[in-house]
């Protein structure tokens, strides 16, 4: 069975999806049927983590279908939810997966498109260095060698299937060129456990080797008999030299015995028959190679039974923008019901400083307008003077309430970022995770925004208590029996002279028509607040068209058109107002005119005046204070940009959601921390040196294919003997004679025992380490020095024909 190498699962720790994920459904999402749904997807999604991680995986393809299904649905969750340190933070440990083990033993494949994957898309997600197993290094080599493996797939199918000879030599060829590039990506590097440099080396030279033996047969259909035997004895050396250093991670006795059969059945015929002459390997023609394979994308969904969990649930971009779009949507709706509202209670004051109608129904002199005792009937409805007191009363208590939340939620995260500077400055670099101070900028913008909410709140609660105090009095004398309120009015000349008057008809004809506006106004407004459009549609076809959303401008557009004909209409209705308001002032002169006048009459038509002020007033503040608007003033309609029905009450609900995602926040970060503090706080492991390589006697000898035995020494002698030439034997590519590849950086002579006597480069004279003891004597002549690994015979090295 061929040896493939294969990357471990990571293991991670336990992470509870349900809490964070839930708790992000119920506050984005109203009490009913969606939010039930989002809710049972997330349980579901925390099951398919526990499937996936919680447990260990058989080598089975049904193992790699859970696995994928997981994989999906997180590619499909992420753009969902605001997955974020400053928002929804998720924290997940992951080990390295080469701390210990080995990479053999796995039928597991995957292909190199998922390391690249990683290296390109994932690794620049990650907010502090990566570990080991998937730093931008490692997953390029691993990339490398599943591309290899993959090569070497199509080989044997290709051997199994009996295909020609031509063809599965050009698959074994690319194949020995694909694990050379993987050998030399790593050949250096201690990113990967040990046993994968030899296997490699080993592949390289066994891709190499079946690349030889299958080019020999087609010299022979070609009557090239010197050229069979040259290729068989490259492959023969190629195998021996896997057998001789590798022999413990690879075997190739079934190749080696098929090679040497041919070998020697090649020999004896041209010895005895053709006396073809056997040509230099380097004098032979290149193989071809032929690449079946490269690396591709990963593009989900991986699992054939994928079923997107959150299908409903629109990514983030679009309900960013939503978000945006309903800011923008509220504040048109308040624009134009406040402009209208704005244009009422200018028009309430103007009738009120005219003494309409109220001085149209007192022609008697002696009775209450039929206005008043209307209005005055009104405010004994909602609660009279007692209502308007408490909600007063109750201010202080809910600010208090509102700033305590506040407060407590700031120092939450002021005691957090302290800490976390407290460690970063006593651990330095090694406490790689994101400042608080930066995380926490949002945040902090988030709680300047509501302060000053609250700042605005007081200045117009005080507004309110003025205008309250005001017209006190006038709104308690309203409150009183008929009886009363009509004695507190004084009386005055009857002017009965007047009804029936054409001014007086005037008057109550313009004023039908302002109170006729009036109800239009109110059924505007009825109409502007009950408009709906599902804008997501929009955002999610531009999200899968130009991969972006311009979400101002498809805003600005939709809004235009469903707003664009009400805002008309409400242009048109102060046109009307002016217009009307105008009238009535004039025909106003006219009746006033005709009146007779004189103190009683006058002190009545003041009375009059300040009670229906009053009562406007009334139905203003208390309007204000039940629906947190505070009119501040002509060009001020509401103070913040929450519709409200009662602003301190829906203001601490948002401030509770506030400190609810300070807390997370922060929970997160103190798990974080105590994570990364196992880590800093773990003794630091010092490196094992290296192993010494044997004391070296003798000035160098050239890289050559034979080594003269016969120079003589360059340091002073010694009693050991020189060293004995090696013979000559194949060699794998771990070795290399020259500096043929791009990017290719030589290791320090210092950490390689094989390479002294190769690239021209002289021994290096050995130095005692202090305190440690020095050589043993050496060994009689041809034997090695004991207590080392035997080193093979150098001879010039094999690589793929380039």
């Amino acid at each position: 069975m061929a040896t493939f190498i294969s990357v471990p699962l990571k293991k991670a720790s336990e992470v509870d999806l349900v809490k964070p994920l839930s708790k992000f459904v119920t506050v984005s999402y109203p009490a009913g049927e969606e939010q039930s749904e989002y809710i049972r997807a997330v349980e579901e999604l925390n099951k398919l983590r526990k499937n996936a991680l919680g447990r260990p995986l058989d080598k089975h393809e049904s193992s790699l279908e859970i696995l994928l299904r997981y994989y999906d649905q997180l590619c499909s969750v992420e753009p969902k939810f605001p997955f974020s340190e400053n928002e929804l933070c998720l924290t997940f440990t992951w080990k390295d997966a080469f701390d210990k083990g080995s990479l053999f033993g796995g039928s597991v494949k995957l292909g190199n498109g998922a390391f690249g994957h990683i290296k390109d898309t994932v690794l620049s997600a990650l907010n502090r260095e990566p570990t080991m197993d998937i730093s931008p290094e490692t997953v390029g080599t691993l990339s490398l060698i599943m591309l290899a493996q993959a090569q070497e797939v199509f080989f044997l199918k290709a051997t199994s299937d009996k295909m020609k000879d031509a063809v599965i030599a050009k698959l074994a060829n690319q194949a020995a060129d694909f694990y050379g590039d993987a050998f030399k990506q790593c050949q250096y590097k201690d990113n990967l456990p040990k046993e994968v440099l030899p296997v490699l080396a080993a592949k390289h030279c066994i891709m190499q080797a079946n690349a030889e033996l299958h080019q020999s047969i087609l010299a022979k259909q070609k009557k090239r008999f010197g050229e069979e035997i040259a290729r068989l004895q490259h492959a023969a050396e190629l195998v021996k030299t896997v057998a001789s250093r590798y022999d413990e991670y690879v075997s190739v006795k079934d190749l080696s015995d098929k090679i040497n059969r041919a070998l020697t059945a090649a020999k004896k015929d041209n010895d005895f028959i053709y006396h073809d002459r056997v040509p230099e390997v380097k004098d032979l023609d290149h193989i071809g190679k032929a690449a079946l394979v490269k690396a591709t994308a990963i593009t989900p969904p991986l699992s054939q039974k994928f079923t997107d969990l959150f299908e409903k649930m629109v990514p983030m971009a679009v309900q960013q923008s939503m978000s945006i779009y309903n800011q923008r949507k509220n504040e048109t709706v308040n624009r134009l019901v406040g402009t209208m509202r704005e244009a009422t209670n200018l028009c309430n004051g103007v009738l009120a400083s005219l003494n309409l109608p109220a001085a149209l129904e007192d022609l008697s002199g002696d009775s209450i307008p039929q206005s008043i005792a209307e209005k005055a009937r009104n405010i004994v409805q909602q609660g009279g003077l007692q209502s308007i007191e408490q909600l007063i009363k109750d201010l202080p208590e809910l600010l208090t309430r509102n700033r305590e939340i506040l407060d407590e939620s700031l120092k939450m995260l002021d005691d957090e970022e302290t800490t976390d500077n407290e460690l970063r400055g006593k651990f330095n670099q090694r406490w790689n995770r994101t400042p608080s101070g930066e995380l926490y900028k949002p945040l902090r913008a988030e709680g300047a925004n509501f302060r000053n909410i609250l700042d605005k709140a007081v200045q117009a609660d005080q507004v309110v208590r003025d205008r309250y105090n005001t017209h006190c009095d006038m709104i308690a004398l309203l409150c009183k029996p008929e009886n009363e309120l009509n004695a507190a009015i004084p009386s005055a000349n009857p002017t009965k002279t007047l009804q029936g008057s054409e001014v007086v008809n005037v008057l109550r004809s313009q004023l039908t028509q302002l109170d006729e506006m009036k109800a239009e106004r109110e059924t505007l407004e009825g109409e502007i607040k009950a408009v709906t459009f599902d804008m997501s549609v929009t955002f999610l076809t531009a999200l899968a068209q130009d991969g972006a959303i311009n979400e101002e401008q498809l805003s600005l557009s939709q809004l235009d058109q469903l707003y664009g004909a009400y805002n008309q209409r409400v242009q048109a209705s102060l046109r009307k107002q002016e217009e009307l308001l105008g009238q009535v002032q004039t025909s106003h002169q006219e009746f006033s005119g005709l009146k007779q006048s004189n103190t009683e009459a006058n002190q009545r038509e003041e009375v009059l005046k300040k009670l229906a002020s009053a009562h406007d007033s009334y139905v203003e503040i208390s309007s204000n204070l039940r629906e947190g608007t505070k009119v501040l003033s002509h060009h001020v309609y509401l103070l913040t940009n929450f519709l409200l029905e009662c602003f301190y009450n829906d203001l601490t609900e948002i401030l509770l959601k506030f400190q609810n995602k300070c807390s997370d926040i922060v929970f997160a970060r103190k798990t974080e921390r105590d994570e990364l503090l196992k880590y800093v706080l773990q003794p630091q492991a010092k490196p094992t040196p290296p192993a010494r390589p044997p004391p070296p006697s003798v000035t160098p000898q050239a890289a050559t294919a034979t080594t003269p035995a016969n120079i003589p020494p360059s340091v002073p002698p010694t009693s050991n003997p020189p060293p004995m030439a090696p013979p000559t034997q194949a060699q794998g590519p771990p070795y290399p004679t020259y500096q043929g590849y791009p990017g290719y950086f030589q290791m320090p002579m210092g950490y390689n025992p094989y390479a002294y006597g190769q690239f021209n480069m002289s021994y290096m004279p050995y130095q005692a380490t202090p305190g440690q003891g020095g050589y043993p004597g050496a060994p009689p002549a041809g034997q090695p020095y004991p207590g080392y690994p035997q080193q093979p015979p150098q001879q010039q090295p094999y690589y793929p024909q380039q």
